[in-house]
């Protein structure tokens, strides 16, 4: 099995219980709540992609630069009317898992990838209702534009490559749990 597919399946669980918890109809119903929904992924992503720092992966992942999100929120929610100072000032998530190596960095970013998928997936949904666009409020959603496929299998050829020692299996498939989790308590605050 591959340490992409393991990792799948040692998630699952927590994937699960994310997806149950977040009431997409409700976050992509207008765009007052949509535009919480980024603030919210902006005030998770600020401190998650700080603490990748400039290396965090040891060099296993040469593209990472290029999969950083949180400019691609900044842009949707100054394009949806957010000032970039304001923004700057957003709250962020103190609940975030430590990425000390890279294997830890795999496990939180296997959990940002794949919102990355899914968000492809909401596209469709945002652009009817909201009538937003990859060019105006919906770049995080259409991140990678049409190479989301071959991010996806580059980033899991990288993970495999760095995971196959089960130490390190086993720390990425932690910090993916913990990642989910605190995703969800920070996506759904107050909500059961």
């Amino acid at each position: 099995m591959s340490a992409i597919a393991a990792l799948r399946l040692a998630t699952w669980p927590a994937h699960q219980r994310l997806e149950k918890r977040l009431d997409v109809k409700t976050r992509f119903s207008n765009l007052d709540a949509y535009r919480a929904h980024l603030q919210r992924m902006w005030g998770f992503y600020a401190p998650v992609e700080q603490r990748f720092g400039v290396d965090g992966f040891g060099g296993a992942l040469a593209d990472y630069e290029a999969r950083r999100k949180l400019p691609l929120l900044t842009r949707d929610l100054i394009a949806l009317g957010a000032d970039s100072q304001a923004v700057m000032l957003t709250d962020q998530c103190q609940s975030v898992p430590a990425c000390p190596d890279p294997a830890a960095a795999f496990g939180c970013l296997y959990v940002l990838e794949g919102a990355t998928l899914g968000g492809r997936m909401l596209l469709p949904l945002v652009e009817s209702r909201l009538e937003l666009s990859a060019e105006h409020g919906a770049a995080f959603l259409a991140s990678y534009g049409e190479a989301v496929a071959v991010m996806w299998r580059s980033f899991g050829a990288a993970l495999d490559a760095w995971c196959r020692v089960p130490e390190r299996a086993a720390c990425a498939a932690r910090t993916a749990v913990a990642t989910f989790d605190a995703l969800g308590a920070w996506l759904c605050e107050g909500r059961a």
